[in-house]
């Protein structure tokens, strides 16, 4: 018998967020709220544009994040990147397998530096990636976007991926998160968990939310995505 779903975890990636001041940024969206701190790491190679590195990680962290700290890497190769972004505090590092030689010591390098690991799935990879590896992973990630850059609209066939995911996880009797990422709203994350995800990124429908001139800037988007998941069963 399926032990029951873990809770719903959000996720707001700082790709949207204003980076002359990250850390109070960062500090405004888990004070509202938030479980997670995600980073979409991109090499201008694997994807066409060009974000974040360890630095910014290790940056937050000396802040004083204290938050799980997600790390999307979209970048080729990743074993380097793996090592430098675990040594500046990440907790979960996941990667595309299409980036990657050998995704199973990939998958172990992350495991043996202390963080969880994770494969993300862009719209057209087939799942099937996952046969041989679900004793190392942590986390599933798909894409319900093309990667690239944040705002883009939330792809509807993610939805049939995320319930053969979801079956997949189950059957293995593992505790794997299920993660989605790209387009996640308050008008259609219920249904994306209905789905089977319990994890949820979300860039521009956090951020852009903001209100400049309040303290508490981002209470009444986080309190949305909070209620639209109290209704899914």
């Amino acid at each position: 018998m399926n032990e029951p779903r873990p809770n719903f975890l959000l996720a707001p990636s700082i790709l949207s967020a204003n980076f002359a001041r990250l850390g109070e940024e960062v500090d405004d969206v888990l004070a509202a709220g938030a479980d997670i701190v995600h980073f979409d790491v991109m090499d201008n190679h694997f994807v066409p544009n060009l974000t974040v590195g360890p630095m910014v990680c290790d940056a937050l962290r000396k802040h004083g994040v204290k938050a799980p700290i997600d790390v999307h890497l979209m970048v080729s190769p990743v074993d380097r990147l793996i090592v430098d972004f675990i040594e500046a505090g990440a907790s979960i590092i996941t990667f595309h397998p299409e980036a990657c030689d050998h995704i199973d010591r990939s998958l172990q390098l992350i495991r043996d530096g202390g963080c969880q690991a994770g494969l993300v799935f862009n719209p057209a990879t087939p799942l099937s990636y996952l046969d041989y590896v679900m004793d190392k992973v942590d986390m599933v990630l798909l894409m319900s976007v093309n990667p690239g850059f944040g705002g883009q609209s939330f792809l509807p066939s993610t939805l049939d991926k995320l319930r053969e995911a979801r079956q997949r996880i189950d059957t293995s009797g593992r505790a794997i998160r299920l993660e989605v990422d790209g387009g996640v709203k308050v008008d259609n994350i219920a249904d994306i968990a209905r789905a089977g995800a319990d994890t949820f990124v979300a860039g521009s429908a956090v951020f852009k939310a903001r209100d400049e001139a309040d303290p508490h800037r981002y209470d009444s988007v986080i309190n949305q995505f909070r209620e639209q998941l109290a209704l899914v069963g």
